[in-house]
């Protein structure tokens, strides 16, 4: 599970958030105002901070300031303030991304996503690299399993790439085609992305009609889990 602090006055808009992000195995712990967050930053551990400029009792970019000098976390500017001097002066001052309202939420759980695997925070077994039955070198445009090569084609190779990077994540149709540089949605006009998937399958699980590691989500798309 994923922890995320938010730090948003809009009650509202953190409850669509929180609600609509909890599908995809993130928890996000809402704070109106910015003093109380930092306070719990200082006693709880979370992997991202999602921040509102415009808060009660203190500027968001001070708040940005504070949190960039006081924790390693990666943070999220999410505003209304359309001024280029606050979207300048936020990355200057450590944010990773800025995100001006109003947005579509599925737009925020792709960036959270990007930054978590960027700061190698994303969904992870405590166990290191070689204890995992999955390893990608992407260097190498290789997958073992258990310790021996697949034989993949590319757009197998690209797909399986693309669920091993986003581990525990739910991953859309949608997705795929835009992280991929074979595929796209003409080309699943008869079903192909289907034909991959199922394939992937064979050569990866022990009964494909019964699939451990690629599991299909309905009505969403597919998480790999190992």
């Amino acid at each position: 599970m994923i922890k995320i602090a938010m730090i948003e006055d809009d009650l509202e808009l953190a409850e669509v958030l929180s609600l609509y992000l909890k599908q995809f195995n993130i928890e996000v712990t809402n704070f109106e105002e910015p003093f109380l967050a930092l306070s719990a930053l200082r006693l709880q551990k979370y992997d991202l901070i999602i921040l509102d400029l415009t808060l009660p009792g203190m500027d968001g970019l001070d708040v940005c300031k504070e949190l960039v000098k006081e924790f390693s976390i990666p943070i999220i500017i999410s505003s209304a303030r359309s001024d280029i001097t606050d979207k300048v002066s936020a990355l200057k001052l450590g944010a990773d991304d800025y995100l001006p309202k109003p947005y579509d939420p599925r737009e925020l759980e792709v960036r959270i996503t990007t930054i978590l695997r960027r700061f190698n925070k994303s969904i992870k077994n405590d166990e290191t690299n070689d204890k995992k039955i999955f390893i990608l070198d992407e260097e190498k445009k290789e997958i073992k399993k258990d310790g021996n090569f697949l034989k993949l084609t590319a757009a197998e190779f690209e797909i399986l790439s693309l669920f091993i990077k986003r581990e525990g994540f739910v991953v859309s149709r949608e997705d795929i085609f835009e992280n991929s540089d074979i595929l796209n949605s003409d080309y699943d006009s008869s079903g192909s992305l289907a034909v991959i998937i199922n394939r992937i399958r064979h050569k990866i699980e022990d009964n494909p009609r019964e699939p451990k590691y690629l599991q299909t989500i309905r009505g969403m798309g597919y998480k790999f889990i190992q």
